[in-house]
């Protein structure tokens, strides 16, 4: 049986992308901290932004929590760069233009928009754990519950 989705314990999938500055991002690079994986289908767009800049919000909280975070998109990274100034993320965006990445976290699927259906990113976040294992999937989120989904589960754990 084919999996359709990443479920708690399992691996998290590898990837080693470029992130805005053209710099190679690993998950390997996060061993030992855990780590906020989010997908969304396109920088600059109304929900992207939003979701971005609620991260950027809470990016001390995140921290605080001991807990990094990347954005992955299809985006080149000159227009990740531009997402990055312009909304000042104080976070990594990564490069998936093949959408390699998101094949392997089940988040590429098919939407609707305006009555069209598309093969594209299906927003959804994942909390990789120190060892490198799923510690909670979130797919199909709105915008506004990526870091409220992160910051109740991690608080969770720390009690």
């Amino acid at each position: 049986m084919k999996k359709s989705e990443l479920k708690v314990g399992d691996k998290a999938p590898d990837f080693n992308l470029v992130d805005q500055d053209g710099k190679p991002v690993a998950l390997k690079d996060y061993a030992g901290r855990k780590l906020l994986v989010y997908f969304y289908p396109k920088a600059s767009t109304p929900g992207c932004t939003t979701q971005a800049c609620s991260i950027r919000d809470a990016f001390a909280d995140l921290k605080d929590l001991g807990v990094a975070v990347v954005g992955i998109s299809p985006d080149q990274p000159d227009a990740l760069k531009k997402f990055a100034a312009k909304y000042s993320l104080n976070f990594t965006l990564l490069a998936d233009s093949e959408k390699k990445a998101a094949a392997d976290y089940f988040v590429l699927g098919e939407k609707s928009m305006f009555g069209k259906t598309s093969v594209g990113i299906i927003r959804s976040s994942f909390l990789v754990g120190e060892d490198g294992r799923v510690l909670q999937a979130w797919y199909k989120v709105k915008p506004e519950q990526t870091v409220p989904f992160a910051v109740d589960f991690v608080k969770g754990l720390k009690r």
